[in-house]
């Protein structure tokens, strides 16, 4: 075989043979991230402020829409609960479609009993959820939620907790839809549950 036919056989087998390689790796690479698809909710096992075990399972085919707070809180607690709650009267009817829940970030404190006292202050629809340390860490954790005590060396016992005060909607089959920040209105918020329910 002449030397150039030889050089372009031996060029055309390495070609092939890099196509092949490439492939292969491609196969091998994990899935990219869908950035489409954000890593919050899952599944957990809290008490409601009736005393009654619940998880995920039991708002399985509603949305849900989840507030994370503390009973204690001076202001801004009560005040978005205050602003769920009339972005819940603005849905009307449709509001059976959506269950508010109040989670503790204070499960030192808010045992089932405060729980039931501070929802039954806002739309009858609330959920409070409270549970053990552990099991409010692993909520926290699910839903990218960070709470730290503020110590109050005079006062111990009325300690401040900070946190995260975001408002997250959360769909009939337990996936994120989106979240609202601090200051999202009764009126905004309640147009972005109908548009979530209508989709």
């Amino acid at each position: 075989m002449p030397s150039r036919s030889r050089l372009i056989f031996a060029l055309t087998v390495l070609l092939i043979a890099l196509a092949l390689g490439i492939g292969a790796l491609s196969l091998m690479r994990p899935p990219l991230f869908n950035p489409g698809k954000a890593l919050i909710g899952g599944p957990f096992t809290l008490t409601d402020q009736t005393g009654q075990r619940v998880s995920e399972r039991d708002f399985a085919g509603r949305y849900m829409l989840v507030i994370f707070g503390y009973t204690f809180c001076p202001d801004v607690c009560p005040g978005e609960m205050q602003v769920v709650s009339a972005a819940l009267d603005q849905l009307g009817a449709q509001a059976a479609q959506v269950h508010p829940v109040f989670v503790t970030v204070d499960p030192e404190r808010d045992t089932p009993e405060v729980m039931k006292i501070f929802v039954e202050n806002f739309h009858p629809g609330f959920s409070g959820l409270t549970g053990s340390p552990a099991e409010i860490a692993v909520m926290l954790k699910a839903y990218r939620v960070a709470a730290r005590k503020i110590e109050n060396a005079k006062r111990p016992a009325d300690y401040l907790m900070e946190h995260t005060a975001l408002i997250y909607l959360i769909g009939p089959d337990g996936g994120y839809v989106t979240h609202f920040d601090y200051g999202t209105d009764a009126a905004k918020l309640a147009g972005e549950i109908k548009a979530a329910l209508a989709r």
